[in-house]
């Protein structure tokens, strides 16, 4: 099996606790630890046989292998992959059976990563997820006062619309955010807006 680890939980001594989502879903095994062991960590796909036991009701995790991208040895994207890849887990952590789209859209992302700004990727594909989830909000309605948004549109959290001057936070420009959403592409947004919206993801998906 083939998936991404989206979250790792040291246990006893240097034993884990590895979360990875596959293609039809989440998994949950143990991971022991072994100088022979290949090493793991946040963001990897991974290669890997699950082996149930009798003596815990986690399956172990076993015969990984590290299936590697040619960004891996660029720290700041690393960085960034591993800050967006973990935000995954709290989103989805309850759901067993999710579908193909999760890793599909994570996939996707790796194999693009090195190919742009990876902040920009991130921010695409979670336009993508939202509309996915049915949570993209392009009618601009402001969250607080419930207005129709004619300029100055501010997006907090999970992309919710909102007025400049009731969210206090920066505007994005109205060309760019239309673009982005029927596009899915950052192409119209400059830096200062690429840094507000990647600032919003990280609240959290």
């Amino acid at each position: 099996m083939q998936g991404f680890i989206i979250k790792l939980s040291r246990v006893r001594d240097e034993d884990m606790i590895v979360t990875i989502i596959s293609e039809l879903n989440l998994t949950t095994l143990y991971r022991f630890y072994g100088a022979r062991h290949s090493p793991i960590n946040l963001g990897f796909k991974i290669d890997y046989e699950s082996e149930n036991s009798l003596k815990s009701s986690i399956p172990r995790m076993r015969d990984v292998i590290h299936l590697g991208y040619k960004w891996m040895g660029e720290y700041d994207r690393i960085l960034i992959w591993q800050q967006f890849i973990s935000l995954f887990y709290p989103h989805i952590s309850s759901s067993e059976e999710i579908g193909p789209f999760y890793y599909q859209l994570l996939n996707d992302c790796a194999n693009r990563w090195s190919d742009q700004n990876p902040k920009r990727l991130a921010i695409e594909a979670y336009v993508a997820l939202l509309e996915h989830e049915g949570r993209l909000h392009s009618h601009l309605n402001c969250f607080f006062c419930n207005e129709m948004i004619h300029d100055n549109i501010s997006l907090i959290r999970a992309f919710l619309p909102a007025h400049q001057e009731c969210s206090h936070t920066l505007s994005i420009n109205s060309k760019g955010l239309a673009w982005l959403y029927e596009h899915y592409s950052t192409l119209f947004l400059d830096d200062y807006e690429i840094e507000r919206l990647w600032y919003v993801i990280n609240e959290g998906l």
